[in-house]
């Protein structure tokens, strides 16, 4: 007779489906015109809300899809929108605010939305050089959307001047994840998983010179770390890495919980 087949993928609901976080709701989905259907039951089933990828998409969609989430949850971004974007953007709904040197959208939830839930811990945000703040902007401003309660943004502490990294090693030792962005040879990341207890989170970028390869260089430097522990995401990823700093931090919190009962 062979196994029996398996079970068939969860189909999208509608949202008539119960509201609790379990069952229909972990899947609910809601269609926005005919270009996206959001994934509503993201938070349920994850931790972590429906966000918009700015690239690709018309002003017009990513308003949009702001509107349609602002009722749903409190954090409501997105991301990788270039300025010219923003302007058409802003035309179309004055509410949504914008970093232009992270690039993010952002726009405060209802009042009646769910409220983002604290994630305790305190992240570090170190760049090797000033030139890779952009990147970490992104990873911090999303940390404090999220609910994250302690972000500590330390810049320009690289390798070429290790006094400075040396001068904020206390200050880099209370926390609980720590984010290293950097480019260039992407040294960073190494040295400070050499230097601290917490996990390392790398995020290599695309600065440096033409042999960086638009950062190729730094993340093989960081995927090859001598030091253990180290996690890598893609080239630029600061959003990635704050995400899973996110699930780290509320990992460490469960384990808290459990110990404690």
């Amino acid at each position: 007779c062979g196994p029996p087949p398996p079970p068939p993928p969860p189909a999208a609901l509608s949202l008539d489906g119960p509201d609790s976080l379990s069952g229909e709701a972990r899947y609910t989905t809601l269609d926005v015109g005919d270009f996206a259907k959001l994934d509503l039951g993201r938070t349920a089933r994850t931790g972590l809300p429906e966000v918009v990828w700015g690239p690709g998409k018309t002003p017009e969609q990513i308003a949009k899809i702001m509107l349609a989430l602002r009722d749903r949850q409190s954090a409501v971004m997105a991301t990788r929108v270039d300025p010219e974007v923003y302007e058409r953007i802003r035309a179309i709904e004055p509410s949504i605010e914008y970093d232009a040197f992270a690039r993010v959208c952002t726009l405060a939830g209802a009042s009646d939305a769910p409220p983002t839930p604290v994630v305790r811990g305190i992240l570090a945000v170190l760049t090797a050089g000033t030139a890779d703040l952009a990147v970490a902007e992104e990873a911090a401003i999303t940390a404090r959307l999220m609910g994250v309660e302690d972000v500590r943004l330390i810049a320009d502490v690289g390798v070429a001047g290790l006094q400075r990294l040396l001068s904020r090693l206390d200050e880099v030792r209370e926390a609980d994840v720590v984010m290293v962005v950097a480019g260039m040879d992407g040294a960073l990341p190494s040295v400070c998983a050499g230097l601290v207890d917490a996990p390392v989170i790398a995020v290599p970028t695309s600065v440096g010179y033409g042999a960086a390869m638009g950062g190729l260089s730094p993340l093989m430097a960081t995927l090859n770390s001598c030091a253990t522990g180290v996690t890598v995401v893609n080239i630029d990823n600061g959003f990635g890495a704050t995400m899973s700093a996110i699930k780290m931090l509320r990992a460490a919190e469960r384990l808290s919980r459990k110990n404690d009962s």
